[in-house]
């Protein structure tokens, strides 16, 4: 029987893992849907094969329209609100009757004893005859390729084969979207974004911050230190909705620090939103804090598992504070640093949402990072048409840096060595 511990793991972790790695090599959206699709041309189709070749006399061709007088016009024509008499008059002489130019087929239509006067009332007649390979839904990719062949005979095959293909408006395994995404400008600006984010905000709070605290509070009175660990939990334990407003009402324009930088005489502005610097300054103290108050907690147990008579017997050979934290302390501290360096490089690698509700990734997109643009291309599209494909490959792409540099971690801190036997035996 399946051990428990397993189950949970396959269907919280590699299950999906499994389907975004599946979404990612197709071209799932909000247009595409989730079932199966049909085919249609739409003039944003062919202006997007334009860019692929499609030459201006072929497009041309493709949205060409014919106006034929069968039933199926009729009866357009009386939904339409045509005039009965009319639509007889048209019926009785004019069935069997193909035109190529609307105008001319106006022009006929004009000159029946029964036309009605209006211009309008004989164009919207004449629309109801129309036909056209453009905007016409057909199941199947042969009822498309038979009418594409009827308007336009005269499309190579190539040219027929693309057609068709971008006409399609169900998803399809492609490998599009790492192609977009290996020649985007904007993806170096994504990934220089993460790294400078993941950095900064790594080296000087989760690790830098959270380790000199715990250190400090090690050599505090138990009193002092219980009081000031309690006070850096809160970043942790505050809701992230409550959290990013107070942080709102101490950078914006009417919130503590402009009024209190009015008061010194510096600029005084929207330092979350107001400038480059300060977005990032600010993005990165928001995550920053949280982070620390994480590595505070993990440090501060590791160490308690120090063995204080260490500590003692420096203090009789001589040593100062520095000295036993270089000497005695941080050699100790390797695996705890190799935890929290990982597992807050990987939190900080698909973090977005403190970011998402303080810049939002502004000025611009000067502070988007890469999960950032991953969320809002899959869930949060100004466009209207969320790219699910893409957002599944941007997040597997993050899965693959996260699993590759927990590698490169577990080299440089020689993990191996941090679980082997001790070399000493007690």
């Amino acid at each position: 029987m399946m051990a428990p511990a397993l189950i949970m793991l396959l269907a919280f972790f590699f299950t999906p893992v499994a389907l975004t790695g599946v979404f990612a090599f197709t071209d799932l959206s909000t247009s595409t849907g989730i079932g199966r699709g049909t085919f249609v041309i739409t003039p944003t189709d062919l202006r997007q094969l334009r860019d692929r070749g499609l030459t201006e006399d072929e497009a041309l061709a493709i949205s060409a329209a014919t106006y034929s007088v069968d039933d199926a016009g009729l009866a357009a024509a009386r939904a339409a609100g045509a005039d009965a008499a009319f639509v007889d008059q048209i019926a009785e002489r004019l069935t069997g009757e193909s035109y190529e130019d609307q105008r001319d087929f106006e022009r006929v239509l004009r000159d029946l004893p029964a036309a009605p006067r209006s211009p309008r009332a004989i164009k919207s007649a004449a629309e109801a005859f129309g036909q056209s390979v453009l905007n016409r839904r057909h199941e199947t990719r042969d009822a498309l390729a038979a009418q594409l062949d009827a308007t336009a005979p005269d499309l190579s095959d190539a040219v027929r084969d693309m057609v068709l293909d971008a006409s399609y408006t169900g998803a399809v395994f492609t490998t599009e979207n790492f192609t977009r995404l290996a020649t985007q400008p904007e993806t170096g600006r994504l990934i220089a974004n993460t790294a400078l984010y993941v950095g900064a905000t790594l080296s000087v709070f989760n690790v830098g911050l959270g380790l000199f605290l715990a250190i400090v509070l090690f050599y505090m009175p138990k009193p002092v230190t219980g009081f000031f660990s309690t006070v850096w939990l809160l970043p942790r334990i505050t809701p992230v909705v409550l959290y990013t407003i107070m942080w709102k009402w101490f950078t914006w324009e009417d919130g503590f620090l402009p009024i209190l930088a009015e008061q010194v005489g510096l600029p005084s502005f929207n330092y979350m939103k107001g400038s480059v610097v300060t977005a990032w300054m600010t993005m990165i103290s928001v995550n920053g804090f949280i982070g620390a108050s994480f590595g505070l907690i993990l440090f501060s147990g590791a160490l308690r598992a120090i063995p204080v008579q260490q500590l003692w017997a420096s203090e009789v050979d001589g040593a100062t504070r520095l000295q036993q934290v270089r000497r005695i302390i941080l050699p100790q501290m390797r695996w705890p640093i190799l935890f929290v360096t990982a597992y807050q490089t990987l939190s900080l690698l698909s973090s977005y949402e403190q970011i998402w509700l303080t810049t939002n990734g502004g000025p611009g997109k000067t502070t988007t990072v890469w999960a950032l643009e991953a969320f809002k291309t899959a869930l949060s599209n100004y466009s209207g048409n969320l790219e699910y494909g893409m957002g599944a490959a941007m997040a597997l792409i993050l899965v693959v840096v996260g699993l590759a540099l927990s590698i490169i971690y577990l080299m440089i801190f020689k993990f191996g060595e941090l679980v082997s036997r001790p070399k000493i035996e007690f």
